[in-house]
């Protein structure tokens, strides 16, 4: 795999003087997604850091799938992870692993937990347990059960395994220390009961363990040298080492890193499935989620969220990332790679009088000024062809440089022109432009040597498509949506999505590729969506040519 480019930072300074003290022999992360929804670009952070570091030293990064809770998760979110893991150019060491691997294991430690005193069965409800367990200015009260005998607690957490009680009936818990100033510590649970069908293990167990268990026994089967985590887990880490220090086994070192925050969107699985649930969105995948296969199928490349990752740094305080920067990587790559273009969207017919009406030309276009290699396309020129609306205009000001009444302009890859009369229809609108061409003009030479400002793309009106066009805007119209403690989906953006139905695009956009990146010359960059078809086109807008949101909301 191709090197990724990866920034020093305070991670790779820790790892470095772990192998330059000898303390360990071999790096290996991990990245333990819970399969619960599709990843989204905070996790795609996650999975930069650990797949980049392993790879930077030589180690090697695990797949692990934290499937714990059987009531949120499913095959499908399993198979989207691996497919944005493998999108992002990432390949995990060995087959996937899966938290539910070790049911058995944990099972075991939770019973050798039990022999040595330090975990009891809890007969309290949740509501129960949670105000007992106090405040950050007050400390925990004792669970009435907490001085349990270790045999009855052992017979108590098997007949829980053997499924005798029903859901939230008993749980078991960490006896550590109900006045900790850490809340965390105040005997945590391990086990709940679940009565529920598990994507992996069906009916076999009905009682599941909680994250700060199963996280540190997962991290310590595996050998993981480094447990990288966001930064909400750091007071977690004196329970991770709690549990692993007690049970006596192998112990990684857990770092945390503050992880990524966008403005104008929600960073949140649980968020963005509400999106889906109250169909805000068209999926999951929809294009203007922050969603990994949202931005695939918006037309983001692996590269440019790689570039952007790596710009944000890695860092130990949290912040906000303005989205422009995530824009502004997209820009980048895609000038480098993607394939020019001409599309019309709000269609202006021309007729070129004094161009023959019989005869079609084909006229040479660079594919791609930023790369030689990808070479030319010949493009049909004809007597009739379309323009953007908005490049004419009747009463232009001075600094206008498109088209407008007796003026000239050039158009793309063609001939200069210029407008000699207007058509309007009975309600007095524009619906056609005569023009007249100079033959003498073509690719913006002149005998004269006159020059023109203005450049405006067309497509051929007997040659021109149909396609539909989806042009993307922020989801919300704050830049914090959670700012709205009632409801974040206040701050919707009603106009976030604005469908083009028949726009005109040049006939080479036939044979447009899914997975593949489209400058439309003068507009954007678009791609393909997958609900295209023969008959169908859709494109996507990726990204403007220019931040224009900015402009718009500081004016």
């Amino acid at each position: 795999m191709e090197s990724k480019n990866f920034n020093n930072n305070f991670i790779t300074e820790i790892i470095d003087d772990d192998i330059k003290n000898k303390k360990n022999n071999k790096i290996v992360t991990r990245f333990p997604p819970e399969p619960n929804g599709y990843l989204h670009i905070g996790h795609a952070k996650s999975i930069c850091i650990n797949f980049s570091i392993a790879e930077k030293y030589g180690g090697k990064c695990n797949l692990r799938f934290d499937d714990t809770n059987p009531l949120k998760e499913n095959i499908e979110y399993v198979n989207s992870i691996i497919e944005d893991i493998k999108w992002l150019g990432f390949q995990w060491s060995g087959k996937p692993l899966y938290a539910s691997d070790y049911f058995e294991q944990m099972y075991d430690f939770a019973i050798k937990l039990i022999e040595k005193g330090l975990a009891y069965v809890d007969d309290q409800t949740n509501e129960e347990i949670r105000i007992n367990r106090g405040t950050l200015n007050t400390p925990g009260n004792n669970s009435p059960y907490r001085n349990r005998s270790i045999d009855e607690n052992i017979k108590l957490f098997k007949k829980m395994k053997d499924g005798d009680y029903g859901d939230g009936e008993k749980v078991l818990r960490a006896k550590i220390n109900m006045s900790s100033p850490n809340i965390n510590l105040r005997d945590p649970i391990i086990y709940r009961i679940l009565h529920a069908k598990h994507h992996r293990t069906d009916n076999k167990w009905c009682i599941y363990p909680m994250y700060d268990w199963a996280h540190g026994i997962e991290d310590s089967i595996e050998e993981i040298s480094h447990s990288i985590c966001t930064l909400e887990f750091e007071d977690h880490r004196p329970l991770y080492d709690w549990f692993l220090n007690q049970i006596k086994v192998f112990h990684p070192q857990q770092i945390e890193f503050a992880r990524l925050n966008l403005n104008f969107t929600v960073m949140s699985k649980r968020k963005l499935k509400i999106l889906v649930d109250n169909k805000v969105v068209a999926g999951w995948d929809d294009p203007r989620m922050p969603t990994i296969s949202g931005l695939r199928r918006r037309g983001y490349s692996p590269e440019s969220i790689r570039d952007f990752i790596n710009q944000t740094g890695v860092v130990k305080r949290n912040g906000i990332t303005d989205i422009s920067l995530l824009e502004y990587s997209l820009r980048n790559h895609l000038n480098k790679i993607a394939q020019r273009a001409m599309a019309v969207l709000n269609p202006l017919r021309v007729v070129i009088t004094n161009f023959p009406e019989d005869k079609t030309e084909y006229l040479d276009a660079i594919n791609n000024p930023e790369n030689k290699k990808d070479g030319t396309r010949l493009i049909p020129f004809t007597r009739e062809i379309y323009i953007e609306k908005t490049d004419f205009l009747e009463d232009a000001p001075k600094k206008f440089f498109r088209l407008s009444l007796n003026k000239e302009v050039r158009l793309l890859h063609a001939y200069y022109i210029v407008c000699t009369k207007i058509i309007r229809n009975s309600q007095g609108e524009i619906i056609e432009l005569q023009c007249e061409y100079d033959p003498k003009s073509k690719g913006g030479w002149t005998e004269d040597g006159r020059k023109v400002k203005g450049t405006i793309h067309w497509v051929s009106i007997p040659h021109s498509i149909n396609a539909q066009i989806n042009l993307y805007n922020r989801l919300f119209n704050n830049e914090n949506p959670l700012d709205d403690k009632s409801n974040f989906l206040n701050n919707y953006n009603a106009d976030s999505l604005k469908i083009i139905k028949n726009a005109k695009l040049e006939p080479n956009l036939n044979s447009a590729k899914l997975n593949f990146y489209y400058q439309f010359v003068r507009i954007g960059y678009f791609a393909l969506d997958k609900n295209s078809s023969k008959n169908e086109l859709f494109f996507n807008q990726s990204v403007s040519l220019r931040d224009s949101w900015s402009k718009k909301n500081k004016s």
